[in-house]
């Protein structure tokens, strides 16, 4: 299904500084998903030809090109090969399969795949639609952080990492001196000249490597991002991930809406709409989902 075409508003300029960058996976499992999120973005955007996605891919995909080309016409995109060989040897095995594959780790390597002229980003994950204006959270005062994301001060941070993470007084003491609280990756707003110059590839690597020999949290590509920048990072308002709406990541049991404005509904978890829609089992909340859904079946409709 060709979705429609997007035009500016009169007050977009057309420069190359007036892009705004936006990097998300390419996966056959989550395409749907990606297509919904592409949506939102240019349905709700003031200036949606100045968006411009960089997808990651973990193979050669011309049938995941030709399905992005032929939806959106008329979208600034690039798709680039994520080599898993990179994070084969480096993943340890987490509570939920989904969270193993090598893709799901690309988002430490962004800054080594985009090209070089590319100083900030907004990484996204597939299971989420934006409900807002996106250049809101592309303009997002960094304060000189390489990292922004909405922050959860209020969850259980220790919970995070395991006993033989917190009973080592080596290990126990990475979090000294900043007040590190939880922060999704799913929703990031990247200083990509500033994650270079630091080196923090490397940094996310290293912890990867201490996890390999000592397993120390039971999470994906979650807890190594927060041992380096826990504590560190700009945060981000809270309407920016309305998370947690697949559920938790065993079973994916129903979830409401949090109060509060909303400009991002995200679902993290196990619980994906999709799959839920087509199940003809949704919970409330996949509802705001299906408007942008673009593979709706026919017998959907009919219905």
């Amino acid at each position: 299904m060709e979705a429609p075409a997007f035009r500016n508003g009169d007050t977009c300029g057309s420069r190359r500084a007036d892009k705004i960058h936006v990097s998300m996976t390419l996966d056959a499992n989550y395409l749907r998903g990606t297509m919904a999120a592409v949506l939102s973005m240019l349905q709700h955007s003031t200036c949606p030809e100045n968006l411009a996605f960089h997808f990651l891919s973990a193979h050669f995909a011309p049938d995941l090109y030709h399905s992005i080309k032929t939806t959106f016409p008329y979208l600034k995109f690039k798709i680039y090969r994520f080599d898993s060989s990179r994070v084969r040897g480096k993943i340890s095995k987490s509570i939920r399969q989904a969270l193993d594959q090598p893709l799901n780790y690309a988002r430490i390597y962004l800054a080594d795949i985009i090209p070089p002229h590319v100083g900030r980003i907004i990484y996204l994950d597939s299971d989420l639609v934006v409900v807002d204006d996106v250049t809101k959270l592309w303009e997002v005062d960094m304060e000189d952080k390489v990292v922004a994301a909405p922050e959860y001060c209020h969850a259980n941070f220790t919970q995070y990492f395991n006993n033989a993470f917190w009973s080592d007084p080596e290990l126990a003491k990475t979090f000294e001196g900043r007040n590190p609280c939880y922060f999704n990756t799913g929703v990031m707003v990247v200083d990509v000249d500033k994650w270079r110059k630091g080196g923090y590839t490397q940094k996310v690597e290293e912890w990867m490597a201490v996890q390999k020999q000592k397993r120390i949290y039971h999470l994906g590509s979650l807890p190594p991002f927060l041992l380096v920048l826990a504590g560190n990072i700009k945060a981000v308002n809270h309407r920016w991930n309305q998370h947690g709406l697949g559920g938790d990541n065993f079973e994916g049991k129903c979830r409401s809406l949090h109060p509060g404005p909303i400009s991002l509904l995200h679902w993290s978890g196990k619980g994906k709409p999709w799959l839920r829609l087509d199940s003809r089992k949704p919970c409330a909340v996949d509802h705001l989902w299906a408007p942008y859904d673009l593979y709706r079946s026919s017998r959907h409709s009919l219905e």
